[in-house]
Formats: structure tokens, C-alpha cells, sequence
């Protein structure tokens, strides 16, 4: 068989083939639209994800318009720079104002902006940034050490996190544990994985210590994460930290630990949050179908993310991250162009694709979607190669 479908009991019988319209037509799905009352359409949805798809990586490459592939280091980097000015304005505007709420926004608007920066980075490393790899190295440095985040410790450890996507043993990133690894963990390790708010702030140990069961550091170049030829990356990385410290702890003698606190710390924390959220929304999700040997590929790891709408503002100023199925299959797309190679994708992939709900201004909805998550998302079963999270 093809392993099994969890996450799911209806007494009814689940649908095992994909209709033929697949490759024509644009059925979608919601993502994170199904309610227990609905639940012969959440079969639907998991039986299909449970059969390879009817078409190939290279059909879904073939689709994309060829100027979507092309990079432009100007373009990259005036995106960059536009967010650096955003970022001075903000803290200059703080500081004018200087009153608690005006600080409590600062923190919420700077910790955003601070995830934009995140994302230039995280281009850079993927080098979709440009096509100069030192270029990408400088930026992807310079973006990545001002929030305190190793450039090549964390290239590396996401570069594992697209190669194996979706693969229960492999991933990197919010990949789900067997029942059996779930039962003997570790409370603190439970708490800071699967239980809000402990799992917001979990990020900093992430980079210090990885996932439960897993072991390593993003700073040193003896972890696992690494082979022996990118010890120098990421020594340079761990360097650039660093000196990020250094020049923070001379900017805080001159202005005083309260004010750099608020200057950059407060934002700082929000960024944490930010990214654990983003991250765990596009990977985690009761729809999300998880793989192990055998019936893991490339495509369908890819697949098993989703797409998350902010908001039109948000959407731009963290670089359409959020349109995350299309690069998380070709990360080599620059983010400028990932709307229409995602609009160029979605008759091909059919109801492959689900479809985010949308946001207003700001993205209120995905409060409850993440609360669904984390509620219903703890566990897959210890056998099965096609599986769905259960609680």
C-alpha cells in the first residue's frame, strides 16, 4: 500500500485516486478551513495528498515564465536598503515620541521590520539575491548579523531543511515526531516545541542547541550540521555575532542598558516570535502530509508546505514570504518574482494546492489557525510512510 492516512476517523471510506481535472482545471482547497463537522471533506483532502501527484517537478518548472528565474542585484538591493531606512525611521520616531506606547508599537513595528531583514538574508542564502556569491555573502551577512542570526550556520542548516522538506526522519525544520519519540520526551523540550506561548520564544535555542532529539550549534563548526569544508563559513558567521555584540555593548554604554533594551532588544524578542510563528504556519497545519522512505520526493516534500497571506503591507515588507509553496520547490526564484510564478504554477498543481485565507491589514486570522495547530498538530503514528498529524 501507500502507507497510511492519520489524522482522521469517520467510519467513512477514503478516497484513493485524484481526479483527472487536476492538470486543467484550479480546484483549491482552504488551509485551515475544514471543521470537525466537515470532516468527509477533510478525508478528501488527506486521501489526496496521500497519492503521488499526476504531474512532475519538471512539469510544474515548465510553467513558470523564464523572466521569473532572472535576479537583479539592484533590484535586491534596493529592497535592502529601502528596509534599512524604515528601520532608522522607526527608531528615530520612537525616540522622538519617547512615551511607553509609543514604545510598545516601536517594538511591534520594529520586531516586523527586523523579520524583512531576516528574509533579505535568508535570499541571500538560498542566492536568490543575485547571482555574485559574494554579494550574497556580504548582504546575507550584513542583513543577518544586525538581528543577531549566523548567516552560514543558519544557510546550512536550511539549505538540510529544503533538501529533505516534508521527510519525517530528515527534515529540519517543525518536522513531526513519532508517537513513540513524543511519549518519552523531555517535558521542557514539550513545552518548547508544542505548547503556547513556550514554543514562540524557542528560536535562540534553536540555534544553540536544534530540535529535541537532535543535537548541534549553528556557531561551531563541530556540530553535525556541518561537513569539515564549511568550517570556515561558519566560523565568519560566528564572528560577525561577535562583533555585532561588541558594537551593541559599546552603543549600550553610551546610551545606557534601558534605552538599547527598548531600541533594539524589545524588537528583537518580536522577531523571535514572528519567526517562530511564519515558520511553524508554513509547516505545520492538520492538511500538512508528512513522508518517510519510500514515498518521500522532492515534489511532494515541497507539496506538504503552505502558503500563509499577511496582509498586502506585511506581504511586502517581509518579501512575499508567504508564498512559500512555489520557492520552497524553487528557492532560486528572487522573492519579487514569486507572485506571478506562483499564479503561473497553480493550474498545474491543481487541488494540490491550498489555498490561504486572506488577511485584511493585519493577519488576525492566523491567531486561531496557529492555536488549530498547535492544539491538533503533536504527533505522527510510529509506522505508516504517508502520515497526517493526530493529537
Amino acid at each position: 500500500g501507500r502507507g497510511e492516512v492519520g489524522a482522521v476517523s469517520t467510519g467513512r471510506r477514503t478516497r484513493t485516486s485524484v481526479a483527472c481535472k487536476t492538470r486543467r482545471g484550479l480546484p483549491v482547497v482552504s488551509v485551515a478551513s475544514k471543521t470537525a463537522n466537515d470532516a468527509g471533506e477533510k478525508v478528501d483532502l488527506l486521501s489526496t495528498f496521500a497519492e503521488s501527484p499526476p504531474f512532475t517537478l519538471e512539469d510544474v518548472r515548465r510553467a513558470i515564465p523564464a523572466h521569473c528565474w532572472q535576479k537583479s542585484a539592484t533590484r535586491s538591493v534596493a529592497y535592502l536598503l529601502r528596509d534599512v531606512v524604515i528601520v532608522a525611521a522607526l527608531a528615530a520616531a520612537a525616540a522622538a515620541v519617547n512615551n511607553p506606547l509609543a514604545w510598545v508599537a516601536y517594538a511591534l513595528a520594529q520586531g516586523t521590520m527586523f523579520w524583512g531583514l531576516f528574509v533579505v538574508g535568508h535570499d541571500a542564502g538560498h542566492g536568490s539575491f543575485s547571482t555574485s556569491k559574494v554579494l550574497n555573502s556580504v548582504m546575507g551577512h550584513l542583513s543577518h548579523a544586525s538581528i543577531l542570526v549566523p548567516f552560514h550556520g543558519w544557510r546550512i542548516s536550511h539549505r538540510d531543511h529544503h533538501a529533505n522538506h516534508g521527510h519525517i526522519e530528515n527534515d529540519e525544520s517543525w518536522y513531526p515526531y513519532a508517537k513513540s519519540d513524543y511519549d518519552k520526551m523531555k517535558l521542557t523540550h514539550k513545552l518548547f516545541r508544542f505548547e503556547l506561548p513556550f514554543a514562540l520564544f524557542g528560536y535562540p535555542i534553536y540555534l544553540f542547541k536544534r530540535t529535541p532529539m537532535k543535537s548541534g550549534s549553528h556557531f561551531l563548526p563541530s556540530s553535525p550540521l556541518f561537513r569539515d569544508s564549511e568550517a570556515r563559513d561558519v566560523l565568519t558567521s560566528t564572528g560577525s555575532l561577535l562583533a555585532m555584540l561588541a558594537v551593541l555593548g559599546a552603543v549600550g554604554a553610551k546610551i545606557g542598558a534601558a534605552a538599547l533594551l527598548k531600541l533594539y532588544f524589545a524588537p528583537l524578542i518580536v522577531f523571535w516570535v514572528w519567526l517562530a510563528v511564519v515558520t511553524y504556519l508554513h509547516h505545520t497545519d492538520p492538511s500538512c502530509p508528512f513522508y518517510r522512505d519510500g514515498d518521500w520526493s522532492y515534489l511532494r516534500g515541497g507539496l506538504s508546505t503552505t502558503d500563509r497571506d499577511y496582509g498586502p503591507l506585511l506581504n511586502e515588507l517581509t518579501h512575499s514570504i508567504g508564498t512559500h509553496v512555489v520557492h520552497h520547490l524553487f528557492p532560486q526564484i528572487p522573492h519579487y518574482h514569486l507572485e506571478e510564478a506562483n499564479a503561473a504554477i497553480r493550474p498545474v498543481l491543481g487541488e494540490y494546492y491550498r489555498e490561504p485565507k486572506r488577511s485584511g491589514l493585519l493577519p488576525l486570522h492566523l491567531v486561531s489557525d496557529l492555536r488549530r495547530s498547535f492544539r491538533e498538530c503533536r504527533f505522527v503514528k510510529d509506522s505508516g510512510s504517508v502520515l497526517f498529524y493526530e493529537n
